[in-house]
């Protein structure tokens, strides 16, 4: 049964159906989730209540092809309002394990905290595009924005990353 099938199937009532829809997306969910959060105990918990939205709001879901990004814009949508509940200092971000291999510590802990000090949308971009592995599409389609502004952020975010790396390394080399 393919994925719009299955949540054509949830929307009428199986109950399977939905599950095996969550079930199968889990280990994407948590990945996102964990790259917000940064603690497994918070990512756990809201995609508890992403699946619990998704469940009681799945008749609201107009195109079941759209499923994935649609779940996917919940979890984000949780995952910010947790950020801004818990209003704690968030631990670094964590580089994704290709690119960190290829980097000396210092650069690793001076990428990490000007990912961290981006603004919002364009964190949200760096850690879709480079940790998630997401095309700008599926980035724009998720963040319900037009390609060309998520190119236009992804752009500014690289920009002040190079920036804040070239000062940062400028100021390692001086210690």
């Amino acid at each position: 049964m393919s994925t719009e099938e299955q949540v054509i199937a949830a929307q009428r009532g199986d109950h399977e159906a939905f599950h095996h829809l969550i079930s199968s997306k889990k280990a994407k969910l948590y990945s996102i989730a964990f790259a917000y959060l940064k603690d497994e105990t918070d990512a756990l918990e809201v995609i508890q209540e992403m699946t619990y939205r998704a469940y009681t709001q799945l008749s609201k879901l107009k195109e079941p092809k759209y499923f994935q990004t649609w779940l996917t814009r919940i979890l984000i949508r949780i995952c910010i309002d947790e950020q801004k509940r818990k209003r704690k200092v968030m631990p670094l971000f964590q580089l994704p394990e290709q690119l960190a291999t290829d980097l000396k510590l210092d650069d690793k802990i001076l990428l990490e905290v000007a990912v961290d000090l981006l603004p919002p949308k364009l964190r949200h971009i760096i850690i879709l595009k480079y940790y998630e592995d997401m095309t700008l599409s599926e980035i724009a389609n998720l963040l319900e924005k037009p390609e060309g502004t998520v190119k236009t952020w992804l752009n500014k975010a690289l920009i002040e990353l190079r920036i804040a790396l070239r000062k940062g390394s400028e100021h390692v080399q001086h210690i």
